[in-house]
């Protein structure tokens, strides 16, 4: 019989069709073609690029040349500008503001064939050490309140160049999931005075059935009711509301890249999202949020029933997904 399982930090109902049992082989690939061609992100033509942001450069090099083992640099086609005021205004019972913001791309790397699960694990720091660089100094802008990290990797889960890279956007605004998932974790801790996800992850722990893998700091779950069949969050075991290097960037590049492996492994290489949640600017030392990373594989699609009822169907459990990702010989 399917089950609905409801979250524990959000209070959003799913449904795991369990009666469907989708096994890894009954998704189907969707892994893109390659098309080829000429790639802006490729090395020698960081002149097609807006000037880098940032860049590690071991050999001393130059800005904006060849030398880079990774670049940031603006959107090109940003969602939002950078330079003006909010300006907000009320209209009635509509708000607005001008839509100010900073959107960026990290180029995780110069090879146009390698990805986070197939570079080097030191490629995998740096580019965690990039998102942690670039939060750092968009939190100096005080019209920003969150910036969201997110990649999106192979056509289907919506990246428009192959070359591997994650974005950035600064917001002046807190993000709804976001401000969701803090409201929840808020509301668990001023009635059990305990942070929800380490309450969770000791739980996991215990009962083991949807931990994926785990290192001395860092846990990789399917967690209790997720949106996406193989939906997979990485967290650290120790209570830590913003992502800081004190929680072993080393150690997080292992874990990314052992999870993503796993999962390309399990479903042969499937596109998907991922998403860094962080505390918001002004509150980044606190005892109810916890931050994380959540991976979404796109193996199914939202339809007229998601939309109109906020629930997601699951046709694969957690813990199986967690079974089938634990057993990928990598």
């Amino acid at each position: 019989m399917p089950e609905l399982r409801k979250d524990p930090i959000l209070g959003r109902w799913v449904i795991i069709s369990v009666e469907r049992g989708k096994r890894p082989t009954d998704y189907g690939s969707q892994v893109s073609k390659r098309k080829g061609g000429f790639c802006s992100f490729c090395i020698g033509n960081e002149y097609t690029t807006p000037k880098e942001i940032i860049a590690f450069r071991p050999d001393g090099s130059k800005p904006n040349t060849t030398g880079w083992t990774l670049r940031v640099v603006p959107n090109k086609f940003p969602a939002l500008q950078i330079e003006g005021d909010l300006d907000k205004i009320g209209d009635g019972i509509y708000d607005k503001m001008n839509g100010i913001g900073a959107h960026e791309v990290i180029i995780e790397t110069p090879s146009h064939d390698l990805t986070l699960s197939s570079m080097s694990l030191k490629a995998v720091e740096d580019v965690i050490w990039a998102y942690y660089y670039r939060i750092e100094d968009l939190k100096n802008d005080p019209r920003f309140r969150y910036v969201l990290v997110f990649k999106n990797e192979g056509e289907a889960a919506g990246a428009s160049l192959e070359h591997s890279h994650s974005q950035l956007i600064a917001l002046p605004v807190i993000p709804r999931e976001v401000k969701a998932e803090l409201d929840g974790a808020r509301h668990y801790y001023d009635y059990k005075e305990r942070c929800i996800f380490c309450d969770m992850i000791r739980q996991e722990i215990e009962s083991k059935i949807r931990v994926i893998s785990e290192e001395d700091n860092f846990i990789a779950i399917s967690p209790f009711a997720p949106r996406a069949p193989f939906e997979t969050w990485i967290l650290p075991k120790k209570h830590s509301s913003a992502i800081n290097p004190k929680d072993n960037f080393p150690e997080l590049s292992v874990i990314l890249q052992r999870t993503l492996r796993q999962l390309d492994k399990t479903l042969d290489t499937p596109p998907y999202n991922m998403m860094l949640h962080t505390s918001p600017f002004g509150d980044e030392d606190n005892e109810y949020f916890h931050w994380h990373m959540e991976i979404m594989p796109k193996l199914t699609k939202i339809a007229g029933f998601e939309w109109g009822s906020g629930f997601y169907i699951n046709p694969t459990p957690p813990e199986e997904a967690a079974k089938f990702m634990k057993g990928a010989k990598i």
